[in-house]
């Protein structure tokens, strides 16, 4: 007897789309690709000797003792595991289920402590340091994901992260410069990233320009504005122009002390505490407000917004403005808390990575932000194998930051989907 189950038409098509994610060969291809790259690289072209752990610095007030792992093992066993995952992972797509996210977190580590252990063979690897510098270089990249998320929830693409990153990098030196006080300089960082949407909101609303070719035109714009004012202004007078006061690591009694996660997250700047409000902020805001609800509509049905009153025009505008404001943050953070001075062009293509965060975190903050962390941590990770001797060219480590956007961007994370009007512009 054949039992015949009847569909709504919303619930068929959900049922589809469910299909269609779960039959995905994409995880099991991906893992069957890595590990085959493992296994040439960590058992057939192996290295011998012992690879160490270091958790803590030798200032910590407690102390972990570190790890130390034989290499030519410790790779074998975690190929043979990688090698495991990748069959339970075609099992899991042959059976229509999908690959849990847990499992694809489970090989990813253990595929990155296999290439550590080989890399760091005789060596000894700072993992204190490796997690710190990853805090520092992702930092730029979470604030300009978060404008990111902020702009295009509202369904404005924003190309112009990077050109409002660098504006707020030049304007938060030059007033932090003039008045000595860092906190001035981030007010301005702010309304240099703010003034620079303006221009994306007014030609790409209003005006209705394509969204795209305003944010690349406007990334040009700020970038030889900047390169300009630096060579004729900055540098006539760069202990007054150019020498902003940074900010100093504030550490948090007793929770700075904690091992590996004290100084990684309460032994920062104010700018990186800023960041962590920022995102938990803008999370909440998104999800739990009135004011997210109505980004929301207006990025994904503009016009049903409309109908219900909401000002289309209007929020998309102010929260396009926003969105820069917080991008010019990360911008501050290149002179205010790292650099100590602004650089024709420093912000080198963050404002890029940032955007390929936002598509790689699926448009939500919680997820950009850790695809800003994964960024920021393939970046430092070339700096500490280049300090501890590692047998891969530094070439391929600087080439692997933008190799991971490009797979992001592609797709071969999972599936991202966009609010269904980004970038498209509303005439009412």
């Amino acid at each position: 007897m054949t039992t015949v189950t009847h569909h709504s038409a919303p619930e068929a098509a959900t049922d589809a789309l469910e299909t269609t994610v779960i039959t995905s060969w994409k995880a099991p291809v991906s893992f069957a690709v890595i590990t085959v790259l493992a296994f040439v690289l960590f058992v057939l072209n192996g290295r011998t000797g012992t690879s160490q752990f270091r958790l803590t610095e030798d200032k910590n007030a407690i102390q972990l003792a570190p790890i130390d792992l034989p290499t030519v093992a410790t790779c074998v066993l975690l190929t043979i595991l990688l090698a495991g995952i990748t069959v339970v992972s075609v099992f899991l797509v042959r059976a229509r289920r999908k690959v849990p996210l847990w499992l694809v977190a489970i090989f990813g580590f253990a595929f990155l402590v296999a290439f550590l252990t080989w890399a760091g063979a005789g060596a000894s690897i700072p993992v204190y340091g490796l997690l710190l510098g990853t805090v520092a270089l992702s930092a730029p990249l979470i604030f300009g994901a978060m404008g990111g998320v902020i702009s295009e929830r509202s369904g404005v693409v924003n190309i112009a992260i990077e050109g409002q990153m660098l504006a707020g990098a030049f304007v938060s030196a030059l007033v932090a410069s003039i008045t000595r006080n860092p906190f001035a300089g981030l007010v301005g960082a702010m309304i240099a990233g703010m003034l620079v949407s303006f221009v994306l909101a007014a030609f790409a609303i209003k005006y209705l320009v394509d969204q795209i070719i305003v944010g690349v035109v406007l990334n040009v714009l700020v970038t030889g504005l900047t390169s300009f004012l630096y060579s004729t202004v900055m540098t006539s007078n760069p202990q007054m122009l150019n020498s902003p006061p940074r900010f100093k690591p504030i550490n948090i009694p007793l929770l700075s002390e904690i091992p590996i996660i004290g100084p990684l997250l309460f032994q920062q700047t104010i700018i990186i505490y800023i960041m962590y409000v920022t995102v938990a902020v803008i999370w909440f805001a998104l999800y739990r407000t009135r004011w997210g609800l109505r980004v929301r509509a207006v990025g994904e049905h503009p016009k049903a917004a409309d109908t219900v009153g909401i000002n289309v025009a209007r929020t998309r505008f102010w929260n396009v403005s926003l969105a820069g404001a917080v991008a010019g943050l990360g911008g501050a953070y290149f002179t205010l808390g790292s650099v100590g001075a602004f650089n024709k062009e420093m912000t080198a293509g963050a404002g890029f990575i940032a955007l390929a965060a936002v598509i790689f975190g699926q448009w939500d903050p919680i997820k950009a932000t850790l695809a800003a962390l994964l960024f920021g941590f393939a970046t430092n990770l070339q700096n500490v194998l280049g300090i501890i001797g590692s047998p891969v060219p530094s070439e391929f480590m600087l080439m692997l930051p933008y190799v991971i956007t490009i797979l992001a961007v592609a797709g071969f994370v999972g599936k991202s989907r966009a609010p269904a009007a980004d970038g498209k512009a509303y005439i009412k």
